[in-house]
């Protein structure tokens, strides 16, 4: 039975399929190049700087897809699938940005601790 025009089922096929689209593959992938960064600065390789800049600019860029998809939604120009698929990729982006702000000011203040 559809609600609103939305067809339950389809909404959960497209929520399963978007969990394997952005799933755990894409954090293992971050944490093998924040491995490599050390590395990678005497290699010529990009700075840890312009590491976060641009994955924070992605970042970025996800959560305002996420945001025309759903406006998109509201004016019936998108369907159901591409909106969890959108919403998801949304989500796991700002889990992921909360978890990495977290581990820095913890970094941060276990520092600050650091006798002199």
């Amino acid at each position: 039975m559809a609600i609103n025009g939305i067809n339950p089922n389809a909404a959960a096929s497209a929520y399963s399929n978007s969990q394997k689209i952005t799933g755990a593959g894409q954090i293992t992938e971050l944490g093998s190049e924040i491995k490599g960064l050390g590395q990678g600065a005497d290699n010529g390789g990009e700075s840890f700087a312009d590491f976060m800049k641009q994955n924070i600019s992605q970042a970025v860029d996800t959560l305002k897809s996420g945001e025309e998809m759903s406006a998109k939604a509201i004016t019936g120009e998108a369907s159901a699938i591409d909106v969890v698929q959108a919403a998801t990729s949304a989500e796991l982006t700002l889990q992921t940005v909360v978890a990495v702000r977290d581990k820095m000011i913890g970094a941060y203040q276990e520092i600050m601790r650091m006798p002199i």
